[in-house]
């Protein structure tokens, strides 16, 4: 099982990125995904996450109404879009799967049974 992010980059404060995560070696249909970072120097946090049919989401409260998560199941695929970007947003955003289907969504990390390499997202002021 594979989780490949994308799409992470460095952008100015105020503007957005788009990230991906294409799955691989399992059909993640049935199976939450979402999204955790860390900052450096700082704990990974959770970010959001996306129920196996989409319907479901769950947001941290510091990306609420900036953030929405959503998923192509067709394609494999799980996407962040990120709008109005701050800098306390800079951190490695790492998609997660979770390890069993059809279940509820979860703010811990050990929740989540598979973790992608991340990729870098760095906002300036």
């Amino acid at each position: 099982v594979q989780l490949q992010a994308s799409g992470g980059g460095l952008v100015q404060a105020g503007g957005s990125l788009r990230l991906s995560c294409a799955a691989s070696g399992r059909t993640f249909s049935s199976y939450a995904m979402g999204w955790f970072r860390q900052a450096p120097g700082k704990e990974r946090e959770f970010v959001a996450a996306i129920n196996w049919s989409g319907v479901s989401t769950m947001y941290a409260d510091s990306v609420k109404g900036r953030f929405t998560v959503s998923r192509d199941n067709a394609q494999n695929t799980v996407y962040l879009q990120m709008n109005s970007l701050k800098p306390e947003d800079t951190a490695v955003y790492y998609c997660v799967a979770h390890g069993r289907s059809y279940t509820i969504l979860s703010r811990s990390g050990e929740a989540w049974a598979y973790w992608g390499q991340g990729t870098q997202v760095t906002v300036s002021s």
